[in-house]
C-alpha cells in the first residue's frame, strides 16, 4: 500500500525535477499546485497560505522534503517541515540536484534543510535525527532509479524515526 505523504519544495526552480519524482508512483501525494492556484493562495496573506499547507498536509503520513539548490531555510519549507514534525508525522529530506530539469540540466547541491530548525528545547537541529539522501548515480536516469527504488523505505524510516522521537 502506497503511504500518502506530502510533498516539500521550493517551487520554481525545483518544480520539473519534483514532478519527476512525484511520478514516480511508490508514494501517493498531494496535488501540486498550478501557478495560478499558488498565487491565488498567496494573495491571501500569510494566514492562508498556513491554511493551504494545513489542508494539504491532511490525511498525510510523512512530508517528503525534495531537496534543490535553493531550498533549505526557506519560510514555507520551514514552516512545512516544523509542522510536520508538530503534528506527528515522518519528515524524510531527498537531494533532486542530480535530476535533470525541463532543459536537460541539473544544479548544484543544496544545503541540509532540517539543518537549519532546532528540535525542541534540546540544542540539537533536526538532522541530528531526519535523514536527508543523496541519490546515488552517475546521471540523472540513474539518481531517478535511486530514488524510485528507495523511496518508499525512506518514507517508512522517517515515520519509525518520528514515532521513536
Amino acid at each position: 500500500m502506497a503511504r500518502k505523504c506530502f510533498y516539500s519544495f521550493h517551487y520554481t526552480p525545483d518544480n520539473w525535477r519534483t514532478s519527476t519524482v512525484r511520478n514516480i508512483g511508490a508514494i501517493e501525494g498531494n496535488k501540486p499546485a498550478s501557478d495560478n492556484d499558488w498565487e491565488s493562495v498567496t494573495k491571501g496573506g500569510e494566514a492562508a497560505i498556513k491554511k493551504w499547507i494545513a489542508d494539504q498536509m491532511a490525511g498525510r503520513t510523512c512530508t517528503i522534503v525534495l531537496v534543490g539548490a535553493q531550498t533549505a531555510n526557506r519560510k514555507w519549507i520551514n514552516h512545512e517541515i516544523i509542522k510536520s514534525w508538530d503534528d506527528g508525522k515522518g519528515v524524510v529530506g531527498i537531494y533532486v540536484h542530480g535530476i535533470k530539469d525541463v532543459s536537460g540540466n541539473t544544479t548544484a547541491k543544496g544545503n541540509n534543510p532540517f539543518d537549519y530548525i532546532g528540535y525542541g528545547n534540546s540544542g540539537k537541529m533536526l538532522s541530528s535525527m531526519v535523514k536527508c539522501y543523496d541519490p546515488q548515480g552517475s546521471d540523472s536516469k540513474a539518481r531517478y532509479d535511486w530514488i524510485s527504488n528507495n523511496i518508499s523505505a525512506a518514507v517508512e524510516e522517517a515515520i519509525k524515526i518520528r514515532n521513536a522521537n
